[in-house]
């Protein structure tokens, strides 16, 4: 190597000493003869005698390292597989690297020029060999640490940890297996052996100094890319389009959401890190190639993830996909903070700004979504009316929607946060108000303002009980609470006016006279008799089927209607007893006694519609 390097500085001199003096011969013995007095190494033996070429010690250098280079390059035996090997090829290497870079400038001499072609061929050659050498010492490595070892067994999305007993009697020796659930994401995996990882470095230092660095980092990149879709792949990730996301039964791309919010917990929380570290290591020293290298890797990965979430994000709006979407958004907002980490470098600014994008506009679809159920409310028929008045379903869904939504009351508000012009209390608060004005709508159905009433009660108190002790009450607040309750009670008031006053005010014995010549009040005491059963009986037999469906609010109608009316008809029915004039057996004429009023009460609000029933 020194002998080398004083060849070349021989072959500068004379280089220097020909150009300034190639006009004139003496210039140039004069500058031999400064040369000579400077450095004895520079005597006119040394600086005349040689081959007078300014490319002969490059031509001797190139000739030796072709020698040296050739044997390896031909080689059909990994030359990593002899530590030996790879470091005399390296150091051949850094050789012809160090000769062209000292040799360029002078590459204005047509003899030089030639010689620095055939070192950049040989220098290409090179790369070609370690291009290859790196690749298999990727592919070996990645044999080493494969998936399936306890390294990333944990990678997947299974929570039940393992598969029926029958599937290992029927899997396919080429299937990709499943690895076990993941309980902890604080891991990092080393996908390569450290030896491998420290034998590629060597090659990229070579590879990037040489000018070769994309090409390394493109071998890097396609080895690294197929083991992370193959990563992807074992989580249970499908490569999907958003056409074909858009064209799935909602039922599958259900299950699909599953998989991808916890294919997108591993991948941003311990493949993408690990292959980030990956990167850092191999590429030690040279930070553009391995951010280049980490976005190539993680790029095809990364726009799949995005992908699915922007299919979903651009879907249908209805209603009864919010919760799977609020389910997207919330691993992309709960990612955010790996996404920022792990993509921070300039190649990766592109896939930062699309995963905040995406989760924009998941935040819109969102509020979309609130707006599709607004109109599914209004446009709501009211067409048949729900038999005996009882719970109508727009109510049940709408009210066990919103309670079922408001479990994610903290990402709502953050949605509805976004939006300046709302709040999402603003926006319970008007859904409550359409849902209430479309039930007036349908309470006109009903002829009978008595079963209207009853049909307002009962959805109006079911709305409240659904209200009351959850994150929708603490949305509406403890005034409109009140308020509503105040309307069932008016609703109550409502029915019970519409209905019974009628066979109340039959009872009313206020202005019949007593005396015993009283043959007037005697016959007015038996039409309102007669007057009050055909009341009693034709209000009992209609209201027998109609529907209250909370026991308890059924109960209390029962009792208000009872202390409204036996009191009355006992009172009525001891004064006709005594009333002269009636007859010698006014027992004849009295249809019930006051237990058996009792007892008909009690037989009211029996009706069991399928469309009424229960609540739920």
């Amino acid at each position: 190597m020194a002998e080398n390097g004083e060849e070349k500085l021989l072959a500068v001199a004379r280089h220097i000493a020909r150009t300034l003096g190639h006009n004139d011969d003496t210039m140039a013995d004069d500058i031999l003869q400064i040369f000579s007095n400077f450095d004895g190494r520079f005597s006119r033996e040394k600086m005349t005698d040689d081959d007078p070429r300014p490319c002969a010690p490059l031509e001797h250098s190139l000739k030796s390292l072709h020698r040296q280079i050739s044997q390896y390059v031909a080689s059909d035996n990994p030359i990593w597989a002899d530590s030996a090997d790879s470091s005399a090829f390296l150091d051949s290497v850094d050789e012809l690297i160090s000769i062209i870079k000292d040799w360029s400038p002078m590459a204005g001499d047509k003899s030089i020029n030639a010689c620095l072609a055939r070192a950049d061929d040989l220098l290409q050659q090179s790369m070609f060999r370690l291009e290859v050498e790196f690749r298999s010492l990727m592919e070996r490595g990645g044999d080493s640490f494969e998936l399936c070892d306890s390294t990333t067994a944990n990678l997947s999305f299974d929570d039940d940890g393992g598969g029926d007993e029958d599937d290992s009697d029927d899997s396919d020796s080429n299937q990709i297996p499943v690895a076990q659930p993941v309980n902890d994401y604080d891991i990092i995996i080393d996908a390569l052996p450290s030896v491998t990882v420290n034998d590629l470095n060597e090659i990229a230092k070579r590879m990037v100094s040489a000018g070769f660095g994309k090409e390394c980092s493109h071998v890097y990149s396609s080895c690294r890319r197929e083991f992370l879709e193959e990563s992807m792949s074992r989580l249970g990730l499908q490569k999907l389009s958003i056409e074909e996301v858009q064209k799935m039964p909602w039922q599958e791309v259900e299950e699909q959401i599953d998989r991808w919010v916890k294919a997108t917990n591993v991948a941003l929380r311990i493949l993408f890190p690990s292959e980030r570290r990956l990167c850092d290591r191999v590429f030690f020293g040279f930070s553009s190639a391995a951010d280049l290298s980490f976005m190539e890797v993680c790029r095809g990965s990364t726009i799949q993830l995005l992908n699915f979430a922007d299919a979903i994000a651009i879907g249908s709006r209805s209603p009864e996909r919010l919760f799977k979407v609020l389910d997207v958004f919330e691993t992309l907002r709960d990612l955010m903070p790996e996404f920022e980490a792990v993509f921070s470098d300039q190649y990766c600014l592109l896939l930062r700004n699309e995963a905040v994008t995406i989760w924009k506009r998941l935040g819109e679809a969102i509020r979309g979504i609130f707006m599709e159920l607004e109109n599914l409310i209004r446009r709501d028929p009211a067409k048949a009316a729900v038999p005996g008045g009882g719970l109508h379903p727009i109510t049940r869904y709408v009210m066990n929607y919103l309670r079922a939504a408001c479990r994610s009351t903290q990402t709502l508000e953050q949605v509805f946060e976004k939006d300046s012009s709302s709040s999402l209390s603003v926006q319970m608060a008007w859904i409550m108000e359409l849902l209430e004005s479309n039930l007036e709508v349908k309470s006109k159905i009903y002829r009978d303002p008595a079963l209207c009433s009853v049909f307002m009660m009962n959805n109006g108190r079911y709305i409240v009980q659904k209200v009351n002790d959850n994150e929708l009450g603490s949305l509406l607040g403890d005034d409109w609470i009140r308020k509503h309750n105040a309307k069932v009670r008016q609703y109550h008031s409502n029915y019970q006016r519409s209905s019974w006053n009628k066979v109340f005010g039959v009872l009313k014995i206020d202005n019949i006279p007593s005396a015993p010549s009283g043959a007037a009040g005697a016959r007015s005491l038996k039409e309102k008799l007669k007057l009050f059963y055909s009341y009693f009986d034709e209000t009992c037999k209609t209201q027998s089927s109609w529907v209250v469906f909370d026991e308890q609010h059924r109960e209390e109608l029962k009792i208000a209607i009872t202390k409204l009316l036996l009191p009355a008809y006992g009172n009525f029915i001891v004064k006709f007893q005594n009333f002269p004039d009636i007859c010698k057996h006014p027992e004849r004429l009295i249809k019930y006694t006051v237990e058996d009023v009792e007892a008909r009460i009690d037989e009211l609000f029996q009706g069991t519609g399928a469309s009424a029933g229960g609540k739920k």
